[in-house]
This record gives structure tokens, C-alpha cells and sequence, in this order.
């Protein structure tokens, strides 16, 4: 066997395998006979055509049947031989069989070859989120608005009221355009943006009252919409006591008084933010590595993250995109950070490779005692065995093998911890 490897570009190969016929001659035969067997031509028995005219009919189907094989067989081995990288799978060019020899050619992607640069001298910033006694009620707020009450009050409207009003369209003299008006609209003040034009004319208001507004145009070929409000009643959220009676509903009787309930939301808020602190800090980590090293992604990788933030994307959406969605351009809309996620990968790779990272069963077992402490329901036994399969095997490997790559940039860099308010609107 002969083969010889052109470089097409840095991701990007081309194999040629030149084959003897000894090294294909025992396949192709047996496919050559198996043919004898089963073709039938009319005017031959079956199993009597000559085998001339066999390689005449299907002779072009066997050679591209023996192709495929002899380039599975062998590119596997040349791969690993050669220390190729495949980032796809290999994909027949053309194939010949001439004087005695089967000559194929290969193309397929491979993992780039690159300097990593060092990333000690980075440094990060890590929120240290504080969680305060008027977060954690916001948050029990929040849950208590599914019990509360709409009650109508004779106030100006504040920022977290509902204003009930008829909205009418005015024309470019202001007066009111035939057939224009839309009864009893409910603007929600607390849902709309702070510069929302809706809201900074309602905020402040009475019922009896009447608003003109006027849109703010997205462009330059966008007219401004003229409206006016007559403000008919403002209604505001009136909370329930947090009583022990009402956590035992709210928390289907996971808690049996105020206190524990309250001691809860403060723990999930710290939970919460604590991931998030961490998962920001991780973003940092990869975007500043990801522009430092700008190695370029195959495109076979780019179209599998793409597929994946697409697939996500579908399964939010409840299994399906709405009508009149177009995936082919949301999958364009993905491309960018699909290559992120490809580029990402490639260096994270490359740090495992560098650092001799690997995944051994003692990893897995740890992390399933882990996991377990986080699940009463899960015995150890059970997520060992859950880990070790078939099935989780190769998700939980990688999970792993990611915390551990972490783990080796966060030892070389500075990171300083920051304390930081939480978002208001993110309690």
C-alpha cells in the first residue's frame, strides 16, 4: 500500500491510498462471485453468467462497493499512523482501477495544529454576590403575586401598577382617526422598559385623566404614531400575608412556617448566584482565551454546534418552531457563536493535551458521590452505575474533563473577587 497526504489548507486534507491488487483482489472477488450468484440476465440461468458480462452490468457497482470498503479499512489505520486528527469523516473523492491497482482519494477535515499562548499573566473578576433582607423579600414577593389580589386605587399610577385606559390613534392634525380606538388596554407599568414611551407618560397618573403619547421611531422611514389615553382605573397588586399557613400551600407542605420558607429563598438566591458568578467568570475565561488564540474551526465542527444551538433552540420552543419560522436563518443567525463553541472546544483541547488530562473510573465515582449528596433520592450505588453506563459514559467524561481544564487555567491566572449587588430585576 502506498499513501500520500496533501495538505489542502489548516483544516483541511486530502489522502490518496494506492492499493495492489492483492490488497483488494480477495474482496472484490468474493463480491464478484456473490454477483454470479444472485444476477440474473435474461437469456442466462441463474448462476451461469459469464463473468464478463457480469463485470459488465454490475462491475461499476462492485468496484465503488470495494472503494468504500478498502478506504474504511484503511483510513482508520493511515489516522492513527500518521497522528491525523480527523474533524469529519472521510469522504471519497474518485477511485480508479487501473493496471492491477485501486487508487483512492480522501478528503476530510482535521483538528488545526497551533501554538497555545500562555495565559498566565491574565486576570479575571469574580462577583461575590451579596444577598440582602430586601432581596430575598423581592424574590418572596415575586412568589407571592401568584396569591395576591388586583385591588383599584384612587392614586397616581406608580411604577409597578397596571393603568386601564382607551387607547385611541390620533391623526396628524391630533384629532382622533375613525374606528381607532381599542377599550380597557392593560399596560402592566412594572413590564415595560424604563424609556418605554407607554410608561413614562402613565407613571404618575389618575383614573379620569387623559395622556397623549407619541412612539419614538425604530428609523428614519418609521413615522411617529400619535396616541391618546383616557385613563379609566389604575390597579395595583396587593400582597398576602406570608403566613405558616400559606407557605404549607405555596411550598406543598415542604415547610411548616414563615421562617424556614424565608430561610430557603435566601439559600436558593445564594445557590443561584454563586453559579452565576461562576458561570460569568468562565465566559470571561474562554472569550479572552478564544481571542488571544485565533485557530481556525473546521467547518464540520462549526455545523455540529450549530445543529446543537438550533436543536436546543427547538426543544425551548416545545419541540417545534412556530409557523412561519425560518431555521435556515436562524441556524445563519447561530453561525458566530456556533464557531465560538468550535474554537472553545479546540483549545480546551489542547490545554487537556498538554497538561496530560484524562478521566479515570475514580474521577467518575467521585463525582457521582458528589451528585448523590445533592439528591437524597440517588443512593451512590445508583449513580455510579448511572455514570458508568453505556449511555452517560462519554457526557459525564467530558463534563469532568472540562472542570479539570478549568480548574488548570484558573490556577495560572489572577482572579479577584468583586462584591457585587444582584440585579433587581433578575431576583
Amino acid at each position: 500500500m502506498q499513501k500520500n497526504i496533501t495538505k489542502i489548507s489548516d483544516t483541511e486534507q486530502e489522502l490518496e491510498i494506492i492499493l495492489s491488487s492483492e490488497e483488494f483482489g480477495t474482496e472484490y472477488n468474493q463480491e464478484l462471485e456473490e454477483a454470479k450468484r444472485t444476477v440474473q440476465i435474461k437469456g442466462f440461468r441463474k448462476g451461469h453468467v459469464p463473468a464478463g458480462m457480469i463485470k459488465k452490468f454490475v462491475g461499476p457497482a462492485i468496484e465503488a462497493s470495494i472503494a468504500e470498503k478498502m478506504a474504511t479499512k484503511h483510513f482508520a489505520a493511515i489516522a492513527d499512523e500518521e497522528n491525523i486528527k480527523p474533524a469529519s469523516r472521510a469522504s471519497i473523492e474518485s477511485f480508479s482501477f487501473e493496471d492491477d491497482k485501486l487508487t483512492i482519494k480522501l478528503s476530510y477535515e482535521i483538528h488545526p495544529e497551533f501554538e497555545l499562548k500562555s495565559f498566565e499573566g491574565y486576570s479575571f473578576t469574580l462577583a461575590r454576590y451579596t444577598i440582602t433582607d430586601e432581596d430575598v423579600q423581592r424574590e418572596i414577593n415575586l412568589i407571592l403575586k401568584g396569591h395576591g389580589t388586583l385591588i383599584t386605587v384612587d392614586e397616581p399610577a406608580s411604577e409597578t401598577d397596571t393603568v386601564i385606559g382607551d387607547v385611541t390613534k390620533l391623526n396628524a392634525e391630533g384629532e382622533p382617526e375613525e374606528e381607532s380606538t381599542t377599550e380597557n388596554h392593560h399596560f402592566n407599568l412594572e413590564y415595560l422598559p424604563e424609556e418605554n414611551p407607554f410608561r413614562k407618560a402613565l407613571a404618575g397618573k389618575k383614573a379620569g385623566e387623559n395622556v397623549d403619547v407619541a412612539t419614538e421611531p425604530k428609523d428614519e422611514e418609521t413615522p411617529v404614531q400619535h396616541y391618546r389615553i383616557a385613563v379609566k382605573e389604575i390597579k395595583r397588586m396587593e400582597l398576602p400575608e406570608l403566613t405558616d399557613d400559606l407557605v404549607k400551600e405555596i411550598s406543598g407542605q415542604r415547610f411548616e412556617n414563615a421562617a424556614d420558607f424565608t430561610g430557603d429563598v435566601r439559600l436558593q438566591l445564594e445557590q443561584h448566584f454563586t453559579m452565576k458568578a461562576e458561570d460569568d467568570l468562565i465566559e470571561s475565561i474562554s472569550a479572552k482565551l478564544i481571542e488571544e488564540n485565533p485557530v481556525t474551526a473546521p467547518k464540520a465542527m462549526i455545523a455540529s454546534f450549530a445543529n446543537m444551538l438550533v436543536e436546543n433552540a427547538k426543544r425551548q420552543m416545545g419541540g417545534n418552531f412556530p409557523k412561519g419560522f425560518d431555521p435556515g436563518q436562524f441556524t445563519q443567525a447561530m453561525a458566530p457563536n456556533a464557531e465560538k463553541h468550535a474554537r472553545w472546544l479546540l483549545i480546551s483541547q489542547k490545554i487537556a493535551e498538554l497538561n496530560n488530562l484524562s478521566v479515570t473510573d475514580d474521577d467518575i465515582r467521585a463525582f457521582a458521590e458528589k451528585e448523590a449528596e445533592k439528591n437524597p433520592s440517588l443512593s451512590v450505588e445508583q449513580a455510579i452505575s448511572t455514570y458508568m453506563s453505556t449511555e452517560f459514559r462519554d457526557y459525564i467524561t467530558d463534563s469532568i474533563l472540562k472542570d479539570k481544564v478549568y480548574d488548570i487555567i484558573k490556577s495560572q491566572v489572577t482572579i479577584t473577587e468583586e462584591p457585587t449587588p444582584i440585579p433587581a430585576h433578575q431576583a
